[in-house]
């Protein structure tokens, strides 16, 4: 479990990119790289991080379920993510 100030700024970063999603694609198409420069930062969408919904766990997170590795296993393994099974053969 990550701390919640890690989630806390992760979904700052999340608002923050989408507030300034179409002014950053203006002023990209524009060629304005100082005004590109004076926008937040955090309004770059290359500084999110994929993050387990569940946990809040930065590494080993398939993006096709949102989860992190663990909490797949764990869920998967309680049935309770639809249509995936543990293989055997």
């Amino acid at each position: 479990m990550s701390k919640t100030s890690v989630t806390a700024r992760q979904h700052k970063r999340e608002r923050l990119v989408a507030k300034y999603a179409q002014k950053r694609e203006e002023l990209k198409n524009a060629g304005d790289w100082e005004g590109l420069q004076k926008l937040p930062r955090n309004s770059s969408p290359t500084r999110l991080r994929s993050r387990c919904s569940v946990t809040g766990r930065g590494r080993g997170v398939y993006r096709k379920f949102g989860l992190g590795r663990n909490m797949f296993r764990l869920l998967a393994l309680d049935g309770k993510i639809p249509g995936i099974r543990k293989s055997s053969w």
